[in-house]
């Protein structure tokens, strides 16, 4: 199997992985086993399996990078690099708006109950509903250098973000109800384009 396949196999792995431990029932079948414990280490636990499994994707992508797609010249690498910089500032910014140690797991460990987040709509959410979404797409695209590898492994994860949008929807929906439907309805979800009125919005 090619470097790219290999990658684009290990990313689906890793998504798949991903993806279960975030569903419903095994947070549920958690619960069941461990009760009020495993919900406040889930997601500390869920963050940390997360990184630590993604390892071996690197690797797999370091062991065989694949053929050279391009290598942007000057100046235009410097620009792809700052625009990199500046993803990476839009994802601390995005974090710090909302609550990055509740997002990190950690503060969950320090409450008798798991609590509900307040639903952000201001700063960075005002324009976008996923800013963070929106930065890790900005990071993976302006890179300087492609390979054919790289370039399968963005794809996989580009994928995996658009995939995860779509359940992360259905989740606020249910989680805060007609306050995130109004949201919807006003703020565009990756890209800060201005929305058409629609009826619902109207008075």
């Amino acid at each position: 199997m090619s470097g790219p396949w290999m990658t684009l196999t290990a990313v689906a792995l890793w998504g798949a992985l991903h993806s279960a431990l975030a569903s419903p029932p095994v947070k549920a079948f958690a619960h069941d086993r461990l009760g009020p414990r495993a919900d406040r280490w889930y997601r500390v636990t869920y963050n940390v399996t997360a990184g630590v499994t993604f390892l071996p994707v690197l690797a797999v992508l370091a062991l065989d990078p694949g053929e050279l797609l391009y290598r942007a010249a000057r100046p235009w690498a410097a620009l792809l690099v700052v625009g990199q910089l500046g993803a990476g500032l839009l994802l601390v910014v995005g974090l710090l708006q909302t609550d990055v140690w509740h997002f990190i797991g950690l503060r969950q460990l320090g409450e008798a109950q798991v609590t509900q987040r307040q639903l952000v709509v201001t700063g960075l959410y005002r324009w976008v509903r996923h800013p963070l979404y929106t930065a890790g797409l900005l990071f993976l695209w302006l890179t300087p250098l492609m390979t054919s590898s790289l370039l399968a492994l963005n794809i996989g994860l580009t994928a995996y973000i658009l995939i995860g949008l779509g359940f992360e929807e259905r989740r606020l929906v249910s989680e805060y109800g007609m306050a995130y439907e109004a949201y919807r309805r006003r703020v565009p979800a990756l890209l800060p384009f201005p929305r058409r009125a629609t009826p619902a919005d109207r008075p």
